[in-house]
């Protein structure tokens, strides 16, 4: 349509025409004559409506579905780092227990053998210095420590100090094969030289090749002039097995230590001898104590006075 007088003039009737018609539908209220003409429109346009309004619904439900995914992953990112935490402290928390229990083994046995003890911990294992089967342990000169000093656990005898450094320590374990200690049996008080084979086997040599000696019989450290290196009375291993060659001066036994030596954590290095050899005394340190038999109530009847007395 080109911009002519009579277009204007078209464009200022209708709008004029609009106006009058809101006026009147909005002071009519229900009773507007435009009522009629909404409800045809709703009737024609609803369908199309309704139709759009369910093509569009899936949409903003899928925005607002992502929009929740993201806050539940959140929620969810959270509550495993939280789990995680949990079982991080709950780790912990045993390994402390263990570490606990094990510190009280040890106590244990340096009580019973009069040792006093420095306690450490083993940080690294190796070849140090060239031996097969070393550990090293987070005391040094600093500590007290010096070289040919007993080290033990809360089993028996780990091995003995090499190397001291002025924080750490290197000790030689009690199964390596250039490991040697006096040995003294249990009871029969037979003395003997273990040397270590590797892994979780010992060789005990007894100097009285017709001692008598069987399987599950214990040894402890015989002890050093001096107590270098090794104090006396500290538990060695339990006989695993008899070389029944007859005929020779020494007796050959096979010997399983007492310390687990792939697993050690806490060590203590024996800083102070014990006054008294303890002998085998020990080797029980930390046997549970056996439960004391529960004492026997006796109930004695005694007759009453009038039960006794003679009848009139």
């Amino acid at each position: 349509m080109r911009d002519t007088r009579e277009s204007r003039l078209m464009l200022v009737l209708l709008i004029a025409i609009a106006f009058a018609l809101i006026t009147v539908d909005i002071r009519k209220g229900e009773q507007s004559p435009m009522d009629s003409a909404r409800r045809v429109a709703a009737s024609a346009f609803g369908p199309v409506e309704n139709g759009v309004s369910a093509a569009v619904d899936p949409v903003g439900n899928s925005i607002a579905a992502v929009r929740d995914s993201g806050v539940r992953h959140d929620r969810i990112s959270r509550l495993e780092a939280e789990n995680a935490r949990l079982k991080q402290e709950l780790g912990s928390d045993d390994r402390h227990r263990a570490r606990s229990k094990e510190l009280d083994r040890l106590l244990k046995t340096a009580g019973a053998g009069g040792y006093g003890i420095k306690g450490a911990q083993v940080i690294g294992i190796g070849a140090a210095q060239g031996f097969s089967w070393t550990v090293t342990i987070d005391a040094g000169r600093a500590d007290g420590l010096v070289r040919d000093m007993t080290v033990i656990n809360g089993d028996g005898l780990v091995g003995r100090v090499t190397t001291v450094g002025s924080s750490t320590a290197t000790v030689l374990l009690a199964n390596d094969p250039d490991f040697s200690v006096g040995t003294r049996m249990e009871k029969s008080s037979e003395l003997g030289f273990a040397t270590g084979r590797g892994g979780d086997a010992m060789t005990v040599q007894l100097l009285n090749g017709k001692s008598e000696v069987k399987k599950g019989d214990r040894i402890v450290t015989f002890g050093s002039r001096n107590n270098k290196p090794f104090v006396p009375g500290v538990p060695v291993g339990e006989v695993t097995k008899v070389d029944r060659t007859g005929g020779d001066l020494t007796r050959s036994v096979s010997v399983r230590p007492f310390v687990g030596f792939s697993k050690l954590d806490i060590v203590g290095v024996v800083v102070k001898p014990p006054r008294e050899d303890p002998r085998d005394e020990v080797l029980d340190a930390n046997k549970p104590a056996k439960p004391k038999p529960a004492p026997t109530v006796t109930v004695t009847k005694t007759p009453s006075p009038s039960a006794s007395a003679p009848r009139s």
